[in-house]
Parts: C-alpha cells; sequence; structure tokens
C-alpha cells in the first residue's frame, strides 16, 4: 500500500509543473475577446495609448502595460488622410488630444472601459486593456463599423 502512494505521489510531483501551462480564467476570456475580434474582422495589436508621452492618461492605462488596440482597417483614400488624430476619454468625457479636435459621434456608444480612440491613415480603433467580455467587443466593433463608415464618406 506504500508503494502505490509512493507512485502516486511521485506522479503527482511530475505533473505538478505542468499545471503552469492551463491558461487561467482571465487569459481564457481574453483570448474568446480577441477570436471574436478577428473572426469579425478587426485587428488586435498592442499599442501605447495616444498622450502618453505628455504625461496623460497615467492612473487609467497603468502606465501603458497590456494595452491593446482594437482597430477596423480603412480602405486606402485617394487623397492623404491628415496625420493621426485620437481622443482620450477621461472623467466620463471624450476629448480631443489636440482641443480643437471634434469628437467623433460614434465614441459616445463605446463601454466606459475604453482609454482612448485613434484613426490614421491606415485604421480607426479603440486602446483598452480588455476589462470586459465578448459582449463589449461587439459593442466596439459596431461603434468602429460606424465609425469607418463615417471616415469613408
Amino acid at each position: 500500500m506504500l508503494t502505490y502512494l509512493l507512485i502516486i505521489f511521485v506522479i503527482a510531483l511530475a505533473l505538478a509543473p505542468l499545471s503552469h501551462f492551463v491558461p487561467s480564467k482571465r487569459q481564457r476570456a481574453i483570448a474568446k475577446m480577441r477570436e471574436y475580434a478577428a473572426v469579425q474582422g478587426l485587428f488586435v495589436e498592442f499599442r501605447q495609448v495616444p498622450g502618453r508621452e505628455q504625461g496623460r492618461m497615467r492612473t487609467r492605462d497603468g502606465g501603458g502595460k497590456n494595452t491593446i488596440y482594437y482597430g477596423k482597417r480603412l480602405p486606402p483614400a485617394k487623397e492623404k488622410r491628415e496625420q493621426t488624430r485620437a481622443w482620450l476619454y477621461e472623467n466620463d468625457t471624450w476629448t480631443g488630444l489636440e482641443r480643437r479636435l471634434p469628437v467623433p459621434d460614434a465614441l459616445a456608444h463605446l463601454p466606459a472601459s475604453v482609454l482612448a480612440a485613434s484613426v490614421d491613415e491606415g485604421s480607426c480603433g479603440i486602446y483598452w486593456q480588455e476589462a470586459g467580455a465578448v459582449a463589449d467587443v461587439e459593442q466596439i466593433r459596431q461603434v468602429l463599423e460606424a465609425w469607418s463608415a463615417d471616415l469613408r464618406n
């Protein structure tokens, strides 16, 4: 009997390090959100929140760590688009990184966990730390679809 217990103990000891490779609940949720975004035509990448270099957004984006950009690719424009434009979501209000920028109407429909939004030559998208669920990604997708349609016009 002691032999069997010793064998079970040795097997458990050998298998214990493998438990570190099992994804956590949070990691599975993030993978599900990113997969949903990709299937719906969005791309996902790490990006620094606009305005970080000027010292803004420190309190909400955790120093820029784990900030993810969910973007919608824009078709090539016949004329060159303006430089990158960005808006920050602070204190429940959207403001242009450059104060004179009007806030796009579509941004009003984003989840409160979004940190910022931007548009450049190739895409429009949002910055966040994936503090949500697949329903939030769907809401973001709908906003980005509407926003990209507005930008094409």
